[in-house]
């Protein structure tokens, strides 16, 4: 019972924290994966010993399992198949050489610097080639980030697990016959194979295939509350992977077969989800950081030496080394090509990765472990010192801008109120089945907005659409102006909007 108080009492305080800090630490670049694993060491037993998560934990477990399974769904979810076939030569370069060129560099150094056997050197090679996407939410919700560069990023953190995920289960089974000395069953590898790439990937899609059929008649038929829609999403999300693990496939790749599915047929359901469902999914990450940083990830700094520094800089370093010169030739700029190299955080992926063999009960794989910890740490330092400089400068020169926005006439040199964000007309309007009950929020018709326009009323149509919807249909209302929904205030005081307009948004 007091097991169980306590890890409800940890999820509560996650979202308190993180909820009342998610404001702060956005306008000063700090990434919250550093901020909760100063949690987990305040609750852990370096500070107040309130709790102490070690391998044997069953929370531990489900946290890491269903936070690998989710974490592939959203970065699913989140890939824009658009843009895919538009940067395909760019992105394979990046998921081709730009991944397991690193990875093999990686397993080599393991191999020789630190005197691994081979499976484990390839077990740890594939989840430190993993980039991290934790780490980088917040340069991607900037808009300092070039588009191509951010949707290069996001595809990679999206879509290299699915290649580097069957290199860390093939080598498990390689490295459980080399403690035991006994050669890998015929079936068991075929087991493994058919489950990978035939079994999950299968039952993931069509989990995802179904979801989206029966939503889209419950919908058209009956309706379906928005918010329930991202709940919606994290169902199908956690239904793949258990279908797939239960007969013997890879729950996580039924998990990124899902999210592709979803991002390929239902626009709508992924607005959604982006909106309300991954702030779930980043909770559930979160957690995983603060039940992480209790006491195991610090054993990293336990294996510090000559051998494990030299290992740490060429997993920190060999990614931007060959991906640099892998992007020459393509259509980024100087600028992209800089930044998609730099950014390669290793992160919570590499950790969950190097966790499946420890949870495999493989003997001798928590010093894997162990040494993904200490690159990750070191990683969270460097990448994630970076990502708070690049970050506070782009707020600092979006703050220059908003000052004198270009193209842009101030109406007057005393600062403008800020504009309601949705305002009731004074002309009464017809009962409209779209209307809501909120004071202050209100739907109308195109009809009804004509009707403010012929009575004078000063209007301003603002498209609002999260930048996917944006990208994914190129028609637009005539005279609108965009604003971020992710940043709407900086927008509106950007544009000086008057306090006496109405404001109508189109969002879908």
């Amino acid at each position: 019972m007091e097991s169980f108080t306590t890890t409800v009492a940890l999820i509560g305080v996650v979202i308190v924290v993180a909820s009342l800090l998610s404001g702060a630490l956005e306008r000063a670049g700090l990434p919250l994966v550093a901020v909760f694993l100063a949690l987990g060491a305040l609750l852990g037993p370096y500070g107040l010993n309130l709790l102490d998560i070690g391998f044997d934990s069953s929370a531990l477990h489900a946290l890491a399992m269903l936070g690998l399974a989710l974490l592939l769904f959203s970065d699913a979810v989140t890939i824009d198949l658009k843009q895919v076939r538009v940067e395909k030569h760019l992105l394979w370069r990046l998921l081709g050489p730009g991944t397991l060129i690193p990875a093999a560099i990686v397993t080599i150094a393991a191999r020789f610097i630190l005197e691994l056997p081979w499976p484990a050197a390839a077990i740890l090679g594939a989840a430190l080639a993993s980039t991290d996407a934790v780490l980088l939410r917040g340069a991607f919700r900037s808009g300092a980030m070039p588009e191509r560069a951010r949707t290069a990023l996001r595809i990679e953190t999206g879509a290299n697990d699915v290649l580097l995920l069957p290199i860390v289960v093939l080598a498990i089974l390689a490295l459980r016959a080399h403690v035991s000395g006994d050669p890998v069953p015929g079936k068991d590898i075929g087991r493994s194979v058919v489950g990978l790439f035939l079994l999950g990937p299968l039952l993931g899609a069509t989990v995802g295939w179904l979801g989206i059929v029966a939503l889209d008649q419950i919908r058209s038929k009956l309706g379906v509350r928005r918010d329930y829609e991202s709940l919606y999403a994290l169902g199908l999300a956690f239904s793949s992977f258990a279908l797939a693990e239960s007969v013997g496939g890879s729950g996580f790749l039924a998990a990124f077969a899902a999210g592709i599915m979803v991002s390929s047929q239902d626009v709508e359901l992924c607005d959604c989800f982006l909106e309300y469902g991954e702030a779930t999914a980043e909770m559930l990450l979160l957690l995983t950081f603060v039940a992480l940083g209790t006491s195991l990830i610090w054993t990293g700094f336990s294996i510090l030496g000559a051998r494990t520094i030299v290992f740490t800089v060429i997993a920190l370093t060999v990614r931007t080394v060959v991906l640099y010169p892998v992007l020459k030739g393509t259509s980024t700029t100087e600028r992209e090509r800089r930044m998609i190299a730099l950014f390669g955080p290793r992160g919570l992926s590499s950790l969950l990765l190097t966790l499946l063999p420890v949870f495999a009960g493989v003997p001798g794989s928590e010093q894997l472990f162990t040494v993904a910890c200490l690159v990750v740490l070191c990683s969270i330092v460097l990448h994630g010192g970076g990502i708070t400089i690049f970050l506070r400068r782009a707020m600092q020169r979006a703050n220059l801008a908003s000052a004198v926005p270009a193209g842009v006439i101030a109406p007057s040199s005393a600062p403008e109120p800020m504009p309601r964000t949705a305002a009731r007309a004074s002309l009464p309007i017809a009962e409209s089945p779209t209307q809501t009950t909120s004071e202050n929020d209100i739907r109308i018709t195109i009809e009804e907005m004509l009707r403010l326009k012929e009575h004078s009323e000063e209007i301003i149509v603002v498209d609002a659409r999260a930048d996917r919807s944006l990208r994914r249909d190129d028609l637009k209302a005539a005279g609108a102006i965009r604003i971020d929904p992710d940043h709407p205030v900086r927008d509106a005081k950007a544009l000086k909007l008057s306090q006496n307009a109405t404001l109508v948004l189109y969002c879908a």
